[in-house]
């Protein structure tokens, strides 16, 4: 969502949001191109059911998330963002018909629909007004003009992508009680409305994701997290509703997780930051399906690495993204954000610049229309899956709010970006039509981390099945289909990786020595899978190993084996990223399997892992 400031502290005045103009089109009709749900991921790409990458070309279509600024009669367009009052509906319904509003998408090009939504709007039982130019919506819900709004998306071709925008319908920012997932509003309430949404859409094959919150950030007193495992941990948050829809609603959903728009106070001198994807490059999530994560950010010129986008109260003098140089603003937005499709580790995952936008006709800035054909420019250059902020708005006498790629005026006359008086046209065709990967997505290696820092992390949907295997410690699992290739020394992390033996649905919990052979660590407690079974997890009390999780194969499995310590510095034989930031870590090449662990509770030792036994994968 276009906002100045994502600091809470900082109370949004409209006047400093730059008046733009509205958008045209009239291009040819593109169709959406064929394509066959769900939708999964293969490394850094989205692929579609047969395999095929599925990059999204997408638009916001915003408005059911709100538009009220939060004072004033909602009902006078006066008191909402930019003058344009959605009704809590999609923007523009009252305006033109919603065949006319989807088509316009289709001339854009565009194949996927990111449709926000607000907690309040699923609740909300008032009959919305002003739908003369759709009379069917007449005396519908909010929620029941949302469903005609994905039926009729889906039904044109159009993947449509939930997303939870605001908790409260009104316009961000400042302190609106949309701050966090449960800034208003209980942890539990937002995950059963999730539950509730992503049933309700659940036989509708092209609703193909949940984008599970929009732009976390401070409230007055309190920072986001990232890993802590208190109440503010969007980490943790994420990580726990992800698996909720994919085991309790659709499995077939992409789950998006945004990173974290903004923390600290906005103030010369004191910590701030807009840590967006950062965080994700030590602690990323590993969802129960590890083919459904796709990450996401946002990127607007008038904000900044450590800049909040406000002007006056509240503004640093921290570089904005359209001070920086071209070299200076890929290094920035590599850092970021675009790291997670450039680089391979357990952080790798498709990313989706889910906003992105600036104003069209009347935005003459120098700097605002070179950061725009430069970021245009990282999007092609790095072939990243985006959505531009906003697709639909008004206009009167070609004048407005003119961030729309679409705009119509209250006699329902549209106007689009290819009218042919809007600068942002040429870089909209150029990145359309740059060349990007198509066709079949080769697989790739995956690798994912396992974090039980805080409690279990069990992401085997078999182990989940099979009940709490080690009474009272804290359990990790890797996804069914990988298996176990690194651990810490310290900090009970763990590395997964693809590949290698097939589970065939054994398993054995292992908390002696009676499979070991060799002695592969003498005078080290060791924990040891039988023969033809690998380590697939493991489990913890405090930092002390408990026991090791074994899963069993049908395959002839290499025997041989060597010692991999990783006690006194890091002995590491694969990809995978830092699983463990800070900390010592072992890792068995990749042609072996983790047979065994090692640790030992003498004397000023805590039983920590220190180090795994590896086999060849081969006989």
């Amino acid at each position: 969502m276009r906002r100045i400031a994502p600091s809470a502290i900082i109370v949004i005045l409209l006047a400093l949001i730059s008046p733009v103009v509205p958008a045209t089109a009239s291009t040819p009709d593109r169709l959406v191109a064929d394509w066959v749900a769900p939708l999964s991921t293969s490394g850094r790409y989205i692929v579609d059911a047969n395999g095929n990458r599925f990059r999204l070309k997408s638009g916001n279509w915003h408005g059911a998330s709100g538009t009220w600024n939060g004072s004033g009669d909602q009902s006078d367009n006066a008191n909402h963002h930019a003058g344009e009052n959605s009704n809590r509906m999609p923007l523009g319904l009252d305006r033109a018909p919603i065949a006319d509003i989807i088509a316009g998408f289709a001339e854009l090009g565009l194949n996927s629909v990111r449709l926000p939504f607000s907690n309040e709007m699923i609740h909300d039982n008032t009959p919305v007004s002003a739908v003369a130019a759709n009379p069917s919506l007449a005396g519908k819900t909010p929620l029941q003009v949302y469903d005609v709004v994905v039926q009729q998306l889906t039904a044109a071709g159009f993947a449509v992508i939930l997303n939870n925008h605001t908790t409260t319908t009104r316009w961000c920012c400042g302190l609106d009680g949309n701050e966090r997932w449960n800034a208003s509003q209980s942890t539990e309430t937002w995950e059963n409305d999730w539950l509730f949404m992503v049933n309700r859409y659940k036989t509708n094959p092209r609703v193909v994701g949940a984008d599970l919150y929009n732009e976390v950030r401070r409230d007055l007193l309190d920072d986001p997290n990232w890993g802590l495992g208190d109440q503010h941990d969007w980490f943790a948050a994420s990580q726990h509703l992800g698996d909720r829809i994919l085991t309790e609603a659709n499995p077939n959903l992409l789950i998006v997780v945004e990173g974290i728009n903004w923390t600290g106070i906005p103030a010369d001198g004191l910590p701030h930051d807009r840590p967006t994807l950062t965080p994700a490059r030590t602690l990323s999530h590993t969802l129960v399906a590890s083919n459904k994560l796709v990450y996401s950010a946002h990127f607007y010129d008038y904000t900044g690495p450590r800049h909040s986008g406000a002007t006056g109260t509240g503004e640093t003098h921290d570089p904005r993204y359209r001070d920086l140089s071209p070299e200076e603003l890929i290094s920035e937005l590599t850092r970021q954000a675009f790291f997670v499709t450039g680089e391979e580790g357990h952080f790798t995952a498709p990313l989706w610049i889910s906003e992105f936008g600036i104003g069209g006709r009347e935005e003459t800035g120098v700097l605002q229309r070179a950061w725009f054909e430069h970021f245009v420019d990282q999007l092609i250059r790095t072939d990243a899956d985006f959505a531009y902020w906003p697709l639909v708005g008004w206009h009167e006498n070609r004048t407005g709010n003119g961030w729309a790629l679409l705009a119509w005026d209250s006699a329902g006359q549209r106007i689009g970006l290819y009218d042919g008086d809007d600068w942002r046209a040429s870089a909209w065709t150029r990145l359309l039509n740059a060349p990007s990967k198509t066709g079949p997505v080769e697989p790739s290696t995956v690798w994912k981390m396992l974090s039980p820092d805080h409690g279990d992390f069990v992401q085997s949907l078999r182990m989940r099945v099979a009940g709490d295997w080690d009474t009272g410690a804290r359990k990790a699992a890797c996804p069914d289909g990988l298996r176990l290739a690194g651990l810490s020394h310290t900090g009970n992390r763990g590395l997964c990786r693809s590949g290698g033996p097939v589970w065939s649905g054994a398993y054995e919990v292992v908390h002696d020595e009676s499979h070991v052979s060799p002695d592969w660590a003498s005078g080290y407690t060791k924990y040891q899978c039988a023969p033809n079974f690998y380590l697939i997890g493991y489990s913890v009390r405090g930092a002390r190993v408990s026991s090791a999780l074994c899963a069993g194969t049908s395959q002839s499995l290499g025997s041989v084996g060597r010692t991999v310590w990783f006690d006194r510095g890091d002995n590491r034989g694969g990809g995978g990223g830092d699983f463990a930031s800070g900390h010592y870590k072992g890792q068995c090449a990749d042609d072996e399997y983790a047979a065994g662990i090692a640790f030992t509770t003498r004397v000023g030792s805590s039983g920590t892992p220190d180090a795994l036994y590896c086999r060849r994968l081969v006989p």
